[in-house]
């Protein structure tokens, strides 16, 4: 009997940690907060890494990396930026263990304590911008624009595997500019970078916006974001870009000599995305049955599998698999064929299933004498008799088709699970059932906050295409300037 799984509709939270366990992508480790990325989980990250990568170096780009440890005092030169990211530190005190004395076994040498503690990074904008210092002398030197790619940790004490986990990989960008419209002119063209990659390979539409004081990046002059939808109607940030302002600059006292030699602050950018990626490509597409992948992010983008009961029956498809594995490679699509005898067809094909492989061939002995295949698409779990000869040119065409529905799909349930909302009363009785609300806000941290603590829901962002149409807060009544997007998040 197989196992029963948890259903979206039944618990949600519980779906989603054994969807990941199911599709073999994760599993928690014995370091509390922190996870193991499966070889599967990380061909998926692999994927969007070597795309994001290639974005990156197109928009002219150059890869570097800094320590993972941080002086103490680096993080304190600027005053938000500690504060935001104070709680969320570990903290490395000491340098060397040694034996107990009474062999209970190892401790920490009392006499090798550190003369200023280490930050593992949770960010790198100090341990950067102390670098930048020494790189930027004249306007020569400008603009400086260098990703890195690396773990970080945040202290978590609640997590999710992929969502919300104590050490987690990302990238992170860290631009230097010589005046403020370029830095700013950066800032957005990344988000644009990060709404492309989201929209087009992860097949999961975004709203762009900014996000309000409140809730920007500590030490941020304007941090900008794209906002996702997963399908329990909960907000889920996706990416941020950071516009800093002079803030680190200053802080570090990165000047430069202009064209007349007049010395001036360096404008600066950041931006990210980490392996929360994966939470929201799982949350966006998956179904009860398990993971379901777009093609442009999957590793194996089709699987086939041969029904046989004859050795000469197996031979003669392993030759049209061999024939059809070569046709695919041509054209740059993934293939696995899986030929394996230690595991029945029907096994195989659940486990396909559960790991969201986009297309799978079958083909068994009338198959192969009808010079046919049977073609299972995932994202719809349709089936069809394909002829053999044109496969290739099928196949191709239909993975886009997968990438394209994945997309539609998803911008659907997002269209119809956003609303339009003038009551405080009614946002109250309808924000638990999820989805984004556009509201009117006074434009107050105070207003802010008490949404938060009254509904747990936050202003997700202030999106870029809500052209200003003047109206009263649903809070207050005060005036307001534009609707917000309101939602529960991750």
């Amino acid at each position: 009997m197989s196992q029963k799984y948890a259903t979206r509709a039944e618990d949600y939270s519980k779906w989603y940690n054994e969807l990941v366990y199911r599709a073999d992508l994760a599993e928690h480790s014995d370091v509390r907060g922190c996870m193991v990325i499966k070889p599967y989980g990380y061909a998926i990250w692999e994927k969007m890494k070597e795309i994001l990568d290639k974005k990156f170096k197109e928009t002219g780009h150059s890869n570097a990396y800094f320590p993972l440890f941080i002086p103490k005092s680096y993080l304190s030169k600027e005053a938000s930026h500690v504060d935001g990211f104070a709680k969320e530190c570990a903290v490395v005190t000491h340098y060397r263990l040694k034996n107990a004395e009474d062999g209970s076994g190892v401790i920490v040498d009392p006499t090798a304590k550190l003369e200023e503690e280490l930050i593992v990074r949770p960010t790198s904008e100090t341990i950067i911008w102390n670098s930048y210092k020494n790189w930027i002398q004249s306007y020569r030197d400008l603009p400086i624009l260098i990703n890195q790619w690396a773990n970080v940790v945040r202290w978590e004490m609640r997590t999710r595997l992929f969502l919300r986990t104590a050490e987690f990989l990302w990238q992170e960008g860290h631009t230097a500019h010589a005046t403020k419209e370029e830095a700013i002119k950066e800032a957005e063209l990344m988000l644009d970078v990060y709404a492309d990659f989201a929209e087009n390979y992860m097949a999961m539409p975004v709203l762009k916006g900014r996000k309000t004081e409140s809730e920007r990046f500590a030490g941020a002059a304007d941090t900008l974001c794209i906002e996702a939808m997963m399908q329990d109607g909960k907000a889920l940030q996706a990416g941020t870009s950071h516009f800093l302002g002079q803030n680190f600059a200053k802080a570090f006292d990165v000047k430069f000599a202009d064209k007349e030699g007049k010395l001036e602050y360096v404008w600066a950018t950041s931006w990210g995305v980490s392996t929360r990626l994966m939470g929201a490509l799982i949350m966006t597409h998956s179904d009860d049955e398990g993971l379901v992948l777009p093609p442009a992010l999957a590793p194996i983008q089709v699987v086939a599998v041969p029904i046989h009961r004859t050795d000469e029956e197996l031979a003669a498809i392993n030759a049209k698999m061999t024939e059809l594995s070569e046709d695919l490679k041509k054209r740059g699509i993934s293939f696995k064929y899986d030929n394996d005898d230690n595991r029945r067809p029907g096994w195989k094909f659940a486990e396909y299933e559960s790991k969201g492989v986009p297309v799978r061939v079958a083909m068994g002995p009338r198959d192969l004498e009808n010079g046919k295949a049977e073609i299972a698409r995932r994202d719809m779990k349709t089936k069809e008799i394909v002829d053999f000869d044109g496969l290739g040119d099928y196949i191709e065409n239909l993975l886009n088709e997968i990438q394209q529905n994945l997309l539609n799909k998803s911008m659907v349930y997002r269209t119809e699970n956003t609303r339009t909302i003038d009551s405080y009363e009614e946002f109250k009785k309808e924000i638990d059932k999820g989805g984004f609300f556009l509201a009117h806000w006074d434009g107050t941290a105070e207003t802010e906050a008490k949404v938060k603590e009254e509904t747990q829901a936050t202003i997700r962002c202030i999106p870029f295409d809500s052209n200003e149409q003047q109206g009263k807060c649903m809070v207050t009544g005060k005036p307001s300037k534009g609707r917000v997007v309101f939602a529960k998040a991750y």
